[in-house]
């Protein structure tokens, strides 16, 4: 459904909203070990990813990549979803065709349209911090 980088995307953001929730920072190679992805894949989707304002990062020895605090709630998975693969995936034709519409439909147009949706939808109505929460708790994880 999404691509690997925006998969990666979710889950550094995620990686380092919980370190930020503790008031630290976190470095690459940290943040792409937590989430098993290779270091320079990882610095790329970090680097769209602030450009995007969604994290941020400090240079020096006390540097990293963090999200203020007070921003946790207000940044919405579509966010991430957005600044990494874009609006495809609420606007993509199920079966890949160009010239799918509500007028001229494929035959899976109706019922794909209503999933993606309900997957706009939760990505709009769930933010960062209500993902943090399971992560404390030990009740998510972010890697196998």
């Amino acid at each position: 459904m999404f691509s690997k980088s925006c998969e990666y995307g979710i889950r550094a953001t995620i990686s380092i909203a919980v370190e930020s929730s503790k008031g630290k920072k976190t470095g690459i190679k940290e943040i792409a070990r937590e989430i098993d992805s290779p270091e320079a894949f990882t610095a790329k989707i970090l680097q769209t990813l602030v450009k995007h304002q969604i994290i941020a990062s400090a240079k020096g020895p006390s540097g990293g990549f963090y999200i203020p605090t007070e921003s946790l709630s207000k940044i919405k998975l579509v966010n991430i979803v957005s600044a990494i693969d874009g609006d495809a995936v609420f606007k993509s034709c199920a079966l890949g065709l160009n010239k799918c519409t509500e007028s001229s439909p494929c035959p899976l147009h109706n019922e794909f349209k209503r999933i993606r949706d309900e997957l706009e939808t939760m990505l709009s109505s769930t933010n960062v911090e209500d993902l943090i929460i399971g992560l404390q708790s030990k009740q998510t994880f972010l890697k196998r």
